[in-house]
């Protein structure tokens, strides 16, 4: 494994982005939510762990925002854990009936916290009703691991997962902005979902992921290839590519925008946004007895002025 920012942590399972509350109870911190005074970097600033622990949910142990319960003895749960104690504290086991906590969920709206990415880059101090909403949508937010291989759970920034994508999944690495690619399968009849070794491109001073796979549209086989980009959706926006395919006088040509490794490989081939060749198209360009696909599939990628 390389070194660098890539770490295990299941970024498909984010916890549940909650807007700042509302209650005039509560100390009012929506209006500052685009105030880039408020989340300008700020230095000496610390959460004593005590704290922490008030706002810690005994029971899934996430920090908890309002409404937060208490029982009759003043311990606190989360709203989304009250129905799965059946109204019994889980501390006291005492009935909790309808009790809210509001003095802690002003102590909550008082703090400000830094990001969790803060190791990533990201140096802001969010007020706590801002912090999960903030983080869902950091910039500096690791990445999933873009190989369609496995379901791998390493996250990280770029140049950690192109390491990691290297030396774990030995992928082919290759520099250049074109491509001749030979994709090769016995038996094709007998696949239905397969995924070929991903490509990794390095351009342009960026990093591109050549998919292919094969998958049903419906009741038919097809093989579907596609881009994705090592970054986020806005810088993979100024660039595109094409994917050609062909034999026997005849091609198939496919232009378009690389998608971010934010979305899915999945995602990606269930929308359909790469070429799609019908399984018997691609067994008539393997030429020979149709028993054996030999595709070829050429490709360019450019950035746009």
């Amino acid at each position: 494994m390389a070194s660098g920012n890539v770490f295990f942590d299941d970024m498909r399972t984010s916890p549940e982005v909650i807007d700042p509350p509302k209650n005039e109870d509560l100390v009012d911190v929506s209006e500052h939510v685009n105030d880039p005074i408020q989340f300008s970097p700020k230095s000496n600033i610390t959460v004593s762990s005590s704290v922490r622990e008030l706002l810690e949910c005994p029971v899934c142990l996430n920090a908890m925002y309002p409404p937060i319960h208490q029982c009759s003895n003043g311990h606190t749960l989360c709203s989304g854990c009250k129905p799965r104690v059946h109204n019994r504290c889980p501390t006291c086991r005492h009935e909790l009936g309808n009790i809210r906590c509001l003095a802690l969920e002003k102590v909550a709206a008082s703090l400000e916290l830094p990001c969790k990415y803060q190791n990533f880059g990201c140096v802001g101090i969010f007020p706590y009703y801002c912090k999960l909403k903030h983080e869902s949508l950091c910039p500096f937010r690791p990445f999933n691991c873009p190989y369609a291989g496995s379901e791998c759970t390493v996250v990280g920034d770029v140049p950690s997962l192109v390491a990691h994508l290297k030396d774990d999944h030995k992928v082919d690495m290759h520099s250049g902005s074109t491509f001749n690619h030979r994709y090769v399968k016995s038996n094709p009849h007998e696949v239905e979902n397969a995924t070929w070794m991903l490509t990794v491109f390095s351009c342009f001073g960026q990093y591109f992921c050549l998919h292919f796979e094969a998958f049903q549209l419906g009741m038919a086989p097809v093989y579907i290839a596609f881009l994705r980009f090592m970054g986020d959706d806005s810088e993979a926006k100024n660039y595109r590519y094409s994917l050609e395919v062909g034999a026997n006088g005849r091609k198939m040509v496919w232009q378009g925008v690389p998608r971010s490794i934010r979305d899915s490989h999945r995602k990606v081939r269930d929308s359909h946004d790469g070429l799609i060749i019908p399984r018997n198209m691609a067994l008539f360009f393997s030429g020979g007895d149709r028993k054996e696909l030999k595709l070829r599939v050429t490709g360019r990628i450019w950035k746009e002025q």
